[in-house]
């Protein structure tokens, strides 16, 4: 007898994350995986550190006393807001409630590989609508909409292309579509735009938003894997209807919640990543290397084809230095860069000098 899983699995190509070793060579840096080169909060390494004690109970299923810290932090009514493992359990949460076979997932041509994922894990056909000049056209997500449409995904700050849309275009996107779907704004990259509420205007005002973020980005957390959905209250409570009720460990949940509280951290960070980002940015231009100014923590390096763009990773291999191909992303003739410390950030651009 011939086991066969649900249509769409088998559609499903494995997510591909950034590399971390490179062949013969120790001294490393990993600037593949847009992670926070300066790591987590202070206090968020010492509460994880004394949940150690607590590793034998079982963590709370209903996440109060985080969501209470995000609600604090991010001026979000608590009961609005769910917790997953990463925000990418969120947007599976999306798909799994909200679509499936006969149903549309659309989401943006270099958008988050997760949209494609979750869809056909949820039997749903995922649609891609263009991009212009690699960044979120409205124009062209509406003209894409259908009515099997169910979910619109759009990154804002998208990845891999760091650009993003503002929120009067936001706005008109949601307000353009159809009954019955769902705008679902991805915010892994909102904290690193100065004053940017990630769309939360947006949702408050409308019962079609919703947002996911992550604390595997500014926070330092990825290793952890924690995430948050904050939208209408209905959403939320479907949601938690598909989520596994003790999905987040207890130093997960406690190290989130430091981390989400020192919001002076959080500034530092952001203000630090601006910073070398800038400079990168600046340095590169003087190369010649063509480039989008980017809203996260990573540039992307356009260059004049595809062999260029190999040559370069490979180089910077040689150097010890891990940066991201996005082929995959439909971006062949480019590389995203993180913005790591100032000694790795000058480490690249002297190595991409080499090259060019």
């Amino acid at each position: 007898m011939t086991i066969t899983p649900q249509p769409g699995i088998m559609e499903i190509e494995l997510y591909q994350s950034g590399a971390s070793k490179i062949e013969g060579v120790s001294d490393v840096v990993k600037l593949s995986s847009n992670e926070n080169p300066h790591g987590p909060s202070k206090r968020a390494l010492d509460v994880f550190r004394q949940s150690a004690g607590e590793l034998h109970l079982y963590p709370s299923t209903d996440h109060a006393s985080l969501r209470e810290a995000i609600g604090e932090v991010q001026g979000m009514d608590p009961a609005q807001i769910v917790c997953g493992v990463g925000s990418d359990e969120i947007i599976s949460f999306l798909c799994y409630a909200y679509a499936g076979p006969g149903d549309e997932v659309l989401y943006t041509e270099h958008g988050f590989s997760m949209y494609r994922i979750s869809a056909l894990a949820a039997g749903a056909t995922p649609v891609v609508a263009p991009e212009t000049e690699r960044t979120t056209d409205v124009d062209k997500l509406l003209a894409a909409v259908t009515e099997r449409t169910r979910l619109v995904f759009i990154a804002n700050p998208n990845n891999p292309t760091g650009t993003m849309i503002d929120e009067v275009e936001v706005a008109r996107l949601a307000d353009g579509l159809p009954e019955g779907c769902l705008l679902v704004l991805d915010g892994a990259y909102a904290e690193f735009v100065d004053g940017f509420d990630a769309g939360k205007a947006v949702i408050d005002a409308r019962d079609n938003v919703f947002m996911t973020r992550t604390f595997s980005k500014i926070y330092g957390l990825g290793g952890l894997r924690i995430g948050y959905g904050y939208g209408p209250q209905d959403i939320v409570d479907t949601l938690n209807r598909v989520r596994g009720p003790f999905n987040l460990s207890v130093p997960a949940l406690k190290a989130a919640e430091a981390a989400m509280r020192d919001v002076g951290y959080t500034d530092w960070c952001r203000a630090e990543n601006a910073r070398m980002r800038g400079w990168m940015e600046r340095e590169l231009q003087a190369m010649g290397v063509a480039l989008d100014p980017s809203q996260a923590n990573f540039v992307l390096a356009r260059f004049e084809d595809q062999a260029k763009a190999q040559a370069v990773d490979a180089h910077l291999k040689t150097k010890g230095l891990i940066v991201r191909m996005v082929a995959g992303y439909g971006l062949p003739n480019c590389l995203r860069i993180t913005v790591g410390t100032e000694a790795a950030c000058k480490r690249v651009i002297v190595a991409i000098k080499e090259v060019l």
